[in-house]
């Protein structure tokens, strides 16, 4: 199972597939998966299958990752769409974030295809999670049977997320009035969002959730001004937010309009913080197996999902998004293993 694993991430590997163009690695997963004998389906650019002996009276799992990548960064040093085994490590786009999950996902999927288990297995290889887009696991789960819980392959070497936090994005702009600047005329919409974005780092908000934590604010990007001469009449910058559990998305934004004179605009607001109780059977799972339970500071596909899941993947969240990434090999073998141990040992 691993040579298959190592050969087909190769292939995704060399095939480029940045978010909303993963129609080519679409149809290599989709290839991959006839040849073993599965009936696979397509929804656009995702593709998911059910176990050979799908029975709607047992409960069902969805073993899910993503086949999409963000676009290599310039300090790549080897080309990102070579795929190169050297000392170990798998080097590529993908191959880290998430393509190890892909291909060791597919390989327990497909070692359960014809087993008969107490429950059901969905496989769904997902596009757009790098982007959050509409095409992507939002869509597929509008097609798939009703799901009871999930596992979410994402690079957290092994590990078993129970939770994550949300994610949300603000366009914060604040407004002045255009002037002369030797002349000491307008009013400086820099100078308004300097005291916003020193708001947006000092403040804590009152509730700090018991698992996650304080909710997470910080401003990483800004612009303003047209040239040297001229005091700028508007001020851009962007917020990224980490939210917990014990605030709702529309809260928080309500509480940031109170404190900040700029005006504020979140991308979107669905993005929540999302946990998956102690004692339902997939952490119950992961206790027996020893494995260690964490709360993931990332976001994921998890916060899509409206049903039970854990985040457990191959690789290391570290070398996502980083140039030359890379997995190891021993990793891939390992987590096929993990996986086909850890649904043995589940029981729904």
């Amino acid at each position: 199972m691993t040579t298959d694993a190592i050969a087909l991430l190769k292939r995704l590997i060399a095939t480029p597939s940045f978010s909303g163009e993963e129609e080519k690695t679409a149809e290599i997963i989709f290839d991959f998966l006839s040849e073993k004998g599965v009936s696979p389906q397509r929804i656009r650019n995702n593709v998911y299958a059910c176990n050979l002996h799908f029975d709607s009276t047992k409960p069902t799992l969805l073993l899910n990752s993503h086949h999409d990548t963000v676009k290599p960064t310039a300090a790549y040093t080897l080309d990102p769409f070579t795929p190169l085994e050297k000392d170990g490590k798998l080097y590529g786009l993908g191959s880290n974030d998430a393509g190890a999950s892909v291909v060791a996902l597919m390989q327990t999927f497909t070692h359960y295809y014809d087993k008969k288990i107490s429950y059901n297995l969905i496989l769904a290889i997902t596009a757009e999670e790098e982007t959050t887009g509409e095409n992507g696991i939002t869509l597929a789960l509008k097609h798939l049977p009703t799901i009871d819980c999930a596992i979410v392959g994402e690079p957290t070497q092994m590990q078993a997320a129970i939770a994550e936090r949300g994610l949300m994005v603000l366009d914060c702009t604040a407004h002045g009035t255009p002037g002369h600047a030797a002349r000491n005329e307008g009013d400086n919409a820099l100078y308004h969002a300097m005291d916003d974005i020193h708001w947006f780092r000092n403040f804590r908000f009152p509730k700090v959730s018991p698992l996650m934590g304080e909710v997470k604010m910080t401003v990483t990007q800004i612009a303003a001004g047209t040239q040297h001469n001229v005091v700028p009449g508007e001020c851009r910058f962007v917020v990224d937010i980490r939210p917990t559990d014990v605030y709702d998305n529309t809260e928080i934004v309500e509480i940031i309009r109170q404190h900040v004179k700029c005006e504020v605009m979140p991308r979107s607001i669905k993005n929540r913080a999302v946990a998956t109780d102690e004692n339902h059977p997939l952490v119950q799972t992961a206790k027996t197996l020893n494995i260690p339970l964490f709360v993931s500071p990332t976001a994921s596909d998890r916060i899509c999902m409206d049903f039970p899941a854990i985040k457990m993947g191959v690789g290391d969240s570290a070398r996502s998004h980083q140039a030359d990434e890379y997995v190891y090999i021993q990793e891939i073998e390992d987590g096929i293993q993990n996986y086909i141990a850890f649904l043995n040992a589940f029981n729904p």
